[in-house]
């Protein structure tokens, strides 16, 4: 569905201006406006999407400022306050002896059809954090959530409304949120502990946040989150990145500490002895950046994203976006040459097909990873379904993995090796992605990735729901394989639903 401005409210919001203001107003674009600024002293702005028009005609009067704070509500702990039944915010600039010089007034606005791009991921019950630059439209997104979550999912959902921003102004909620229901926060340090009541007291399936922002915020999403509530929450920070380096947020996606390891587990590992590791598992399940209003890049599986980053891989999210149209593309984040290079050199064979026939079928592979980190290689051969054995030396290997530096340094033992029959796969660095392609090249299609088993397994249920009209459990996988597979069936026209608790959820086919 197309996205619809419903609902903006903008006479309300000029209505409490000065008369002089309201009618140069009507000299200018306001469906449009972001916020209007009134500082004392200064000329009064108009701010767009992409501009702002300053009006050189009016000079904010402190008779200004006292006649707009007389038409609304009072402020709150946080200098923020609202009109009532409006979605408006109105924050005040307050001089050193706490006396309001300056006002900003951002326009509330009631969008539907925004949350049609992750229409499968709520659908799916997954725990969704959403990140932004200010004023990208993320509260936005939670009022249009909270609606379709309450109205067309019928579940039991409860806005924490701390500056009665999602909800609006006043004791009854706007209509933007359905027939979900709305606590307010007195004060903006009490957010935590609404957070717990609203589990404890109103028995939600679903919670919605606005601006989790302290570490006592995110331990209550986690406390939460382990009750079996679907928590849909906002953060401060733009990106994935910026999150894992707040020290005080990062435990909403795991949280990461350093682990000295012992000499032996190091060498173990090829890593150094001290790393960073995720330390638990993450609060929310998935992460969406917010681009644009319709442009979202989504992390799935925040877990496995945020394990990834910290071996050095960048994320590749899914980037999805949606056409004035209503259409919903979908494509993966290009990371360009640096993660796709990597060094195609062979010895001891002259191609991937000979350099695969050179391997044993009658036994396991063992593979040494030379200067190649052992836990990184382990990962990959589970990621492709490929049952080998890591080396402890390299004159027990059939496959020798090995990087350029290391490669420089001892050509001659490699050579050796070489000429005893074992393959020798060189990369540039030491990245994920590098070893994987270099696995990828010697196995070829001998490498199945647990994506693709866990779509050959859909498709083989698929198959027989549609033949035999049943429905069709598959086996538990984790969120990002289990979107794989709802997608899928949704291909074939087919629905789905996931049942049981992680790590034993699962996905079942049901029948036309």
């Amino acid at each position: 569905m197309e996205n619809q401005v419903l609902e903006n409210n903008i006479s309300d919001l000029i209505k409490v201006l000065p008369a002089k203001l309201q009618e140069i107003l009507k000299e200018y674009d306001v469906d449009n406006l972001i916020e209007i600024i009134m500082d004392y002293g200064r000329e009064c702005e108009l701010r767009y999407p992409d501009n702002f028009v300053t009006l050189s005609d009016y000079v904010v009067e402190r008779d200004d400022l006292s006649y707009v704070i007389s038409n609304i509500s009072a402020f709150g702990d946080d200098n923020r306050a609202g009109i009532a039944k409006t979605l408006h915010r109105i924050s005040a600039l307050k001089s050193r002896g706490d006396e309001i010089i300056g006002l900003t007034l951002r326009v509330g606005r009631f969008v539907s059809g925004t949350v049609n791009i992750i229409h499968d991921i709520l659908e799916n019950e997954y725990s969704i954090l959403i990140l932004g630059a200010p004023g990208i439209g993320k509260t936005t997104k939670l009022r249009e959530i909270a609606r379709v979550m309450a109205d067309d999912f019928k579940k039991r959902v409860i806005v924490v409304d701390t500056s009665n921003e999602i909800a609006g102004d006043g004791d009854i909620p706007h209509p933007a949120i359905g027939r979900a229901r709305r606590m307010q926060v007195p004060r903006v340090s009490e957010q935590h502990n609404v957070m717990i009541e609203a589990v404890e007291n109103h028995m939600p399936q679903v919670i919605i946040i606005d601006e989790i922002g302290n570490l006592e915020e995110a331990l209550a999403a986690r406390t939460i989150a382990e009750r079996g509530v679907q928590l849909i929450a906002t953060a401060h920070g733009t990106n994935l990145d910026n999150l894992l380096s707040n020290p005080t947020l990062n435990d909403l996606i795991g949280g990461v500490h350093t682990v000295t390891l012992s000499d032996d587990e190091a060498r173990f590992r090829g890593t150094q002895k001290t790393v960073t590791e995720r330390k638990m598992a993450p609060t929310f399940d998935v992460v969406i950046e917010m681009i644009s209003q319709d442009e979202l890049a989504i992390h799935l599986d925040a877990g496995t994203v945020v394990d990834r980053f910290l071996r050095g891989t960048k994320p590749r999210p899914e980037i999805r976006s949606i056409s004035v149209g209503g259409i919903i593309s979908r494509s993966t984040l290009d990371l360009g040459d640096e993660e796709t290079e990597y060094q195609e050199e062979f010895y001891g064979a002259t191609s991937n097909e000979n350099a695969f026939d050179k391997l044993p079928t009658n036994r396991q592979v063992y593979i040494y990873p030379y200067g190649v980190a052992r836990n990184k290689l382990e990962k990959v051969l589970d990621e492709l379904g490929i049952h080998a054995i890591l080396a402890r030396r390299i004159e027990d290997a059939d496959m020798v993995v090995a990087v350029k530096q290391q490669e420089k340094r001892d050509s001659e033992k490699l050579q050796l090796a070489a000429k005893n029959g074992v393959v020798i796969k060189i990369i540039r660095n030491n990245t994920y992605n590098q070893i994987l392609k270099a696995i990828m090249d010697i196995f070829d299609s001998k490498a199945v990735s647990r994506d693709e088993r866990a779509i050959r397994e859909a498709r083989e249920a698929i198959h027989h729901s549609l033949k035999n009209g049943e429905i069709v459990e598959l086996t538990p996988q984790n969120s990002y394989l289990r979107m794989l597979q709802h997608q899928e069936a949704e291909k074939h026209g087919l629905q789905t639903v996931s049942i049981g608790r992680e790590p034993n959820r699962r996905i079942q086919i049901l029948p036309k």
